[in-house]
């Protein structure tokens, strides 16, 4: 098994892993315990991994590394959107002014 295959195999294990957690996080419509700082520091980190394997010119972590970001970036997008979603089924409803009698 060559040194290429090994990267290549373990970028698709590491990408299945997150994408099936991500997969799962918006399927159970809930961000419950996850925080915003995950996904920010993924994506920070996963930007600044990508730029240094371009530099150093490791396409298998360039790939990986843009993937990841990808993923950090859906994942904050679902964290979001469920915290959107928490605040706005947990305000009082509206009722409308009743006229005075």
């Amino acid at each position: 098994m060559g040194t290429e295959a090994v990267g290549w195999f373990s970028s698709f294990v590491l990408l299945m892993t997150l994408g099936t957690q991500i997969h799962k996080q918006w399927k159970s419509g809930s961000s419950q315990g996850v925080s915003k700082w995950l996904f920010v520091g993924q994506m920070t980190a996963s930007l600044g991994f990508t730029v240094y394997s371009v530099l150093v010119r490791n396409w298998v972590f360039v790939v990986t590394n843009a993937l990841l970001l990808v993923s950090a970036v859906l994942g904050e997008l679902i964290v979001l959107q469920h915290r959107r979603g928490a605040r706005r089924s947990a305000a009082p409803a509206l009722r409308p002014a009743r006229p005075p009698v």
